[in-house]
């Protein structure tokens, strides 16, 4: 297939490192735009609110797509999350850890966790603080019915270039120390310099789908 959806999601696959994939963040946007997406390839998509992403779900059954959620886990949201999503990027804390892997044996699901860090001082984000996760990383691996494949960060609003790049570095190199082969870091703004710390999922949406139907047209 041909288009500007098509030839971006080209584009983008042609200039990322053989190490990383690409999550498209497909919130915001129907199920027609992924399905036509998916028809160039992407197998992989992003969604964050449950609400939204059920229908498109349902919609899209007859396609062989992989869904991440990848929004803030809310622990009254955690069933639906674990029965609808294989691989769940966003669990910042050992309770709700502890919650999924309960709740993913009760449902007879197997989620692949990546766990949110926070590496820098960030009022708006959970996630684990390095000595938090190094403290309850032996428990958090053995945790039933899930398993835990990689670390996910972001950098914090106003954060400069340089200490982006330090702070995607060091989430590596965590996640390199706990033996993780996964890094889901990096969105539509900074993926380059995630990639280039070893980033192996990379959060694409305004990049690939353009601006949310929803949303204004923004300058730039």
């Amino acid at each position: 297939m041909s288009g500007p959806l098509s030839d971006r999601w080209t584009a983008l696959q042609a200039a990322l490192p053989a190490t990383a994939q690409l999550l498209a963040v497909s919130k915001g946007h129907p199920a027609a735009v992924i399905r036509e997406l998916a028809g160039s390839g992407q197998r992989a998509f992003g969604e964050s609110r449950l609400q939204e992403a059920l229908p498109k779900q349902e919609q899209l059954a007859d396609l062989a797509l992989q869904w991440h959620f990848i929004g803030r886990l809310q622990s009254n949201k955690v069933r639906s999350v674990v029965r609808a999503f294989p691989v769940i990027h966003s669990v910042d804390s050992l309770p709700l850890a502890q919650r999924v892997s309960r709740i993913a044996g009760e449902e007879e699901q197997w989620p692949e966790v990546l766990l949110q860090v926070k590496l820098r001082p960030d009022a708006n984000k959970g996630g684990f603080l390095r000595d938090e996760l190094l403290s309850a990383w032996t428990e958090l691996a053995a945790l039933p019915s899930m398993t835990v494949i990689g670390l996910m960060t972001m950098a914090p609003m106003g954060c400069d270039a340089d200490d982006r790049r330090a702070l995607f570095q060091e989430c590596r190199e965590l996640a390199d120390q706990l033996e993780l082969r996964e890094c889901s870091m990096g969105m539509s703004g900074d993926w380059q310099d995630a990639a280039a710390a070893g980033s192996t999922w990379l959060r694409l949406g305004s990049v690939l789908f353009g601006p949310r139907p929803s949303a204004p047209p923004q300058a730039g």
